[in-house]
This record gives C-alpha cells, sequence and structure tokens, in this order.
C-alpha cells in the first residue's frame, strides 16, 4: 500500500500553522528520506532529513552505551529555538522546529497529537 503523502503534507501544514511559534515540521524515514515537509524557504528537505536521522541513529546508540534505554525525544537547544525529533512508529521521525519563546508543555502535547494523526496515515 502506497503511503499518502499529500495527507502527511497536509497533517505537517496544519500542525505549523495551527501551533504557536512551531516554525517547520519534516516526517522522514530512518534512512534519511524525506515523505514530507513544512519547513522554513532557506532550508533543504533533503539535508535536513538526512540530519534527522543521522541524530536520531547517534542518539539510540548514546542511549544503548549510557544504559538509559529506548529514546523518546531528541532535542538541540539553540538560542534562536529548539529541533525536536520525536519517533512516529518504526517508519518515520518526526522533526519540529520551535522558537525559543515556545511553551515546552503545550508544545510537547500538541507533538504527541500530530504523531498521533500521523501514523493513522502512515499504518
Amino acid at each position: 500500500m502506497a503511503i499518502n503523502t499529500a495527507k502527511l503534507s497536509s497533517i505537517l501544514q496544519g500542525f505549523v500553522s495551527a501551533t504557536n511559534d512551531v516554525q517547520g515540521a519534516a516526517l522522514v524515514t530512518p534512512d534519511g528520506l524525506p515523505l514530507a515537509a513544512t519547513l522554513p524557504g532557506s532550508m533543504d528537505d533533503e539535508r535536513v532529513s538526512a540530519m534527522s536521522a543521522a541524530m536520531l541513529s547517534l542518539g539510540e546508540r548514546i542511549g544503548q552505551e549510557l544504559s538509559r534505554g529506548g529514546i523518546d525525544r531528541i532535542y538541540v537547544e539553540g538560542n534562536q529555538g529548539y529541533g525536536i525529533l520525536t519517533s512516529c512508529g518504526e517508519d518515520a521521525v518526526f522533526l519540529v522546529l520551535a522558537s525559543e519563546a515556545a511553551k515546552q508543555g503545550i508544545l510537547m502535547l500538541e507533538i504527541k497529537r500530530a504523531v498521533n494523526e500521523l501514523k493513522t496515515v502512515l499504518v
């Protein structure tokens, strides 16, 4: 069965436009291939996808080596905001870019909701 990339893109666009302080989002395969993305214009979908998959792979390895168990999410915090990687089932990784003003509790709740919606399309 083919993945409905138009539906995935629609979900991402809705998430980015409806969630305060979210600047972009992408859904990528664990191999680093883009499935759908709504990113700021200066960002390359393929490069972001490859880096996201590499970060998740490295994070999983660090979790194993440090006996921390499975990784739920990976944060990158910079002076201009956050990059948050979350697993979206076995076949996808969800990346969210948020500004430094984002309220993390609300953001995590919205990410969880988006992941649940994305999973229904990926099944």
